[in-house]
């Protein structure tokens, strides 16, 4: 298995999945049926189905916190992606593509950090999105 490939798979399905709770799903949804046309056309609008009711599944977890199944979605859509790439290798930049347009953290923009913190008596909290240097005497 082509290491590469894998990584793709990975991190595309985690971004597919991700993508369900967005405005960006759309976009998502048509990349990821068209990649299926061209490659298994056969197969496309079962694929196109399949993403619809994972977003429905993705939705309910989402709501409910279930992390559980949030982790089991993305792994079966890392696993359909992988079983793709494998089969279908010339996908792969198609799939780099879509990644890069619809999701700007997997082109190198930098993501959005939200951070929360209490503090109480003596305590000190440092918190940093990226960097942080410290230089206390």
């Amino acid at each position: 298995m082509d290491p590469e490939i894998s990584s793709l798979a990975q991190g595309a399905g985690a971004t597919l999945v991700t993508l369900m709770v967005t405005d960006a799903w759309e976009r998502a949804r048509e990349g990821v049926t068209r990649i299926w046309r061209h490659v298994q056309p056969e197969r496309a609008d079962s694929v196109a189905a399949e993403l619809e009711v994972s977003r429905e599944d993705v939705l309910a977890a989402h709501a409910a916190d279930d992390r559980q199944s949030m982790d089991e979605l993305r792994a079966q859509w890392q696993g359909r992606l992988r079983r793709l790439l494998v089969a279908h290798p010339e996908a792969a930049e198609e799939l780099r593509r879509l990644l890069d347009a619809i999701d700007p953290a997997s082109a190198g923009a930098a993501p959005t950090v939200t951070q929360h913190a209490t503090a109480s008596g003596q305590a000190r909290v440092y918190q940093a999105g990226r960097d942080q240097h410290s230089t206390e005497r």
